[in-house]
């Protein structure tokens, strides 16, 4: 009898070792079958508001539903949300010069704090003269370099407009015709005259000619659009819940003007960004409804508009179907397919409770390098629950080249890697299940995108999970300025001008010294080396 036990306890851990490894490869085929979906073709990218973003929805509903979630949108599964993106150029808007019909968008853009109204003369470049319209020169505007540029804009036609001007176009500016598109989503106070901004070789056209003749008529439209997320509920009659989300949109063909390539057109199929952590909420639905962790019931949230600003997740917070205060934490999951073992995995929001880090290493996997940040905010849809006081936590696998651009594709996924992060968030819901509800604790914000603070980009993607010194450079946007000076993936910065560069916050501080058209170094640690880049904003 005892030599029998002594059998018994020799074969069964090698028993649970063999069905763990075969629930790990069911986990690891439905993560290719999702993402496989998700990121093919036919969802054209999963634009907020598009069929394909549709598709997505109702698959994530029916893999809700056969893992066995309640329904707990407004309709079924699916919680509808506004999305509005500000201003558009309505098709009667026209600009016509020397008999040339311009182009919107292509050749020329009515900036947002236009009046909506017509108007028509014969200027010299030169000259400005009352009761006319206005052609200004940005090159010529004196401006803070620290100020916004549309504030730089906005001042120079407000004066104009009170000097007498009937209009104003703009041109010679240093932005690019997306720079500027983009400015159509911001709020800004109206103008009584029509003010335009044209391109690069339309300012030409205007500074050889002695004389232009200049029609405009500035009509707006306004840019909205109707938004999907996707809600399961896992009722465990408890009295506390967690959410845990992720964002299933991405950037279709890049008709918001966010992709990293900007002049291709193809389908961004997003399968890192964001069908991976997707396909994780969906398996981690599957096996925490076959784990009976009754401590906690859990909110399973698929958030869309997460590339145009949050706005699923901020929709949601404001509408949650569970009341806030019954939330315990939130854990968000975006762009967790690409583990890199040189990288490791980034988790963020660990200072959002006092318990997070100890929980956290105890649930650490074995060999996987971990990276810490502190700050419940960043560019992902955990913050706004973080902004909710509700503590959070972020996992990320780490930016690439891929990113943004229509190469983030299925064949890039290491699937074997995203199970060590889906099973890295099983093991954080199973460790607290038996805790009283965590504490919340406020950090400090952190900034993870330098573009929108300051008027000039490098044009670089910085890797947020670098800890030594310098600013690891983790891709390099195709015809931006750090592209044409040369830098590459992998360099080092580690001098911006003047300023030194030992981490991202250097980096931030030295881009705010510099305005558009300015010259200067930079200096990066390329392997062994160091070398020095000429480069013009």
């Amino acid at each position: 009898m005892k030599h029998s036990i002594w059998l018994l306890a020799l074969v069964l851990p090698s028993a649970q070792l063999t069905a763990q490894k075969k629930a790990d490869r069911k986990t690891l085929g439905n993560l290719q079958t999702h993402i496989s979906y998700l990121a093919s073709d036919k969802l054209e990218g999963r634009l907020t508001g598009s069929p394909g973003e549709q598709l997505a929805a109702s698959y994530i509903s029916a893999q809700m539903k056969q893992a066995g979630l309640t329904p707990k949108g407004d309709n079924g599964y699916l919680q509808t949300f506004p999305v509005n993106e500000g201003k558009t150029i309505d098709p009667a808007s026209s600009l016509t010069i020397n008999n040339n019909a311009l182009i919107p968008v292509e050749q020329y853009i009515p900036l947002p704090f236009s009046a909506q109204k017509r108007a028509k003369g014969d200027v010299m470049p030169a000259v400005n003269e009352p009761d006319n319209i206005w052609l200004l020169n940005v090159k010529d505007i004196e401006s803070d370099p620290h100020t916004d540029p549309l504030e730089i804009y906005h001042q120079a036609a407000a004066e104009a407009a009170k000097a007498g001007a009937t209009g104003v176009v703009f041109y010679n500016g240093p932005e690019t015709a997306a720079d500027v598109h983009k400015w159509l989503s911001k709020e800004t106070t109206p103008l009584t005259i029509p003010v335009m901004w044209v391109t690069d070789g339309i300012s030409k056209t205007m500074e050889n000619a002695e004389e232009v003749q200049v029609s405009m008529n500035v009509v707006f439209g306004a840019n909205k659009r109707t938004g999907t997320n996707v809600i399961g509920f896992l009722d465990n009659k408890a009295p506390a819940t967690i959410i845990i989300g992720a964002h299933f949109d991405h950037l279709g063909k890049g008709e918001d003007h966010n992709s990293l390539a900007p002049n291709d057109k193809s389908i961004h199929n997003g399968a890192d960004d964001n069908a991976s952590g997707t396909a994780a909420l969906i398996e981690l639905a599957r096996l925490l409804k076959a784990a009976h962790f009754n401590k906690y019931n859990v909110l399973f949230t698929a958030f869309s508009g997460e590339e145009l600003g949050l706005f699923g997740s901020k929709y949601f917070a404001d509408h949650s179907p569970v009341e806030l205060g019954s939330v315990d934490y939130m854990i968000n999951m975006d762009m967790i397919g690409r583990l890199d073992t040189s990288k490791g995995l980034q988790v963020g929001g660990v200072g959002t409770s006092p318990v997070w880090p100890e929980v956290v290493k105890a649930a650490a996997p074995a060999g996987i390098k971990l990276t810490f940040d502190s700050s419940g905010t960043g560019p992902s849809d955990h913050t706004s629950f973080y902004l909710k006081n509700i503590p959070v936590l972020f996992f990320f696998t780490g930016s690439h080249a891929d990113y943004h651009k229509p190469s983030d594709d299925v064949d890039r996924i290491n699937y074997n890697g995203e199970v060590v992060v889906l099973k890295m968030v099983y093991d954080i819901v199973e460790k607290t299940n038996g805790m009283t509800k965590l504490a919340f604790t406020k950090t400090k914000d952190k900034q993870m995108a330098t573009s929108t603070r300051f008027p000039v980009t490098l044009g670089i993607m910085p890797d947020y999970t670098w800890q030594k010194n310098g600013v690891h450079v983790d891709a390099v946007t195709e015809g931006k300025t750090a592209y044409k000076a040369g830098l590459a993936a992998n360099d080092i910065i580690i001098k911006l001008g003047n300023h030194t560069v030992s981490n991202l916050e250097d980096y931030m501080q030295a881009l705010a010294s510099f305005k558009k058209g300015d010259k200067t170094t930079v200096w990066v640690k390329r392997g062994a080396q160091e070398k020095k880049f000429d480069i013009q904003f």
